[in-house]
């Protein structure tokens, strides 16, 4: 699976797991370079408190376009060192 934003692939790897119809990528699979920490967290009550991350690509920002959760709840713990996307980022086979 390949993320994909601004035309760049952010990330990619064979080995993503589906939860709520969202791929979270092994944290490794990222390319760190397009990857800034944000300020933002939310809490899932089953998952735990998520972090986020802006994605930049060619001088475009999409804000806290990404997030992991540092610490997973027992529930979550197939996404631990996962990191899953939204608002715009392309998710293709």
């Amino acid at each position: 699976m390949k993320a994909i934003w601004n035309n760049k692939i952010i990330a990619e790897s064979n080995d993503t797991v589906v939860i709520e119809n969202n791929h979270y990528f092994p944290h490794e699979s990222i390319k760190e370079e397009f990857f800034k920490p944000s300020e933002l967290n939310s809490v899932c009550p089953w998952k735990g408190t998520a972090s986020y991350y802006t994605i930049e690509v060619d001088g475009k920002q999409n804000t806290d376009a990404a997030w992991f959760y540092p610490e997973v709840s027992e529930l979550a713990k197939g996404i631990k060192n996962r990191v899953a996307f939204w608002r715009g980022v392309k998710i293709e086979d």
